[in-house]
């Protein structure tokens, strides 16, 4: 069988992907989840809080709600029908840290749960302080540069 041949195959036996279906689904669910990270900054923001810790309020909330849908396999249902609208939003950060710790808990606390909650956060910590560094840098050659 030739590649021509193969991927003819593939293309033939391989189900077909609804792609607008999906990019629907990921575009109000999402906005359904960034709606909601604003009613509860405005919530907040009822509260007497101010903006910065309002928002910062509101980022925790929609942390902390991710992790006990994960927890309690909510989460992953949600996300088999949004796909990206479940990813994108820090919603999917949360998510990417619990649900490894939720999957291994059986092996311990220490090996299971610490250990397997960073697989996927600690290359999103270490990329993230490495671009503030950069940029932190780069933005003082520009003060520099400006005096």
């Amino acid at each position: 069988m030739t590649e021509k041949e193969y991927d003819a195959l593939v293309k033939e036996i391989a189900p077909k992907s609804p792609v607008v279906k999906d990019c629907f689904n990921a575009f109000w669910i999402g906005g359904l989840i960034c709606a909601l990270g604003q009613l509860l900054q405005n919530w907040y923001l009822s509260m007497d809080v101010q903006k910065v810790n309002a928002a910062a309020g509101a980022s925790m909330t929609l942390v902390a709600l991710s992790a006990l849908l994960t927890g309690l396999s909510i989460y992953d249902d949600i996300a088999k029908v949004a796909g990206a609208g479940t990813l994108v939003p820090i919603t999917g950060f949360a998510n990417a840290v619990s649900a490894p710790a939720v999957e291994f808990k059986t092996e311990g606390f220490v090996l299971g749960v610490a250990a397997k909650m960073f697989n996927i956060a600690g290359p999103v910590i270490v990329y993230g302080v490495g671009a503030s560094v950069i940029y932190g840098f780069i933005y003082w050659i520009g003060t520099l540069l400006r005096a």
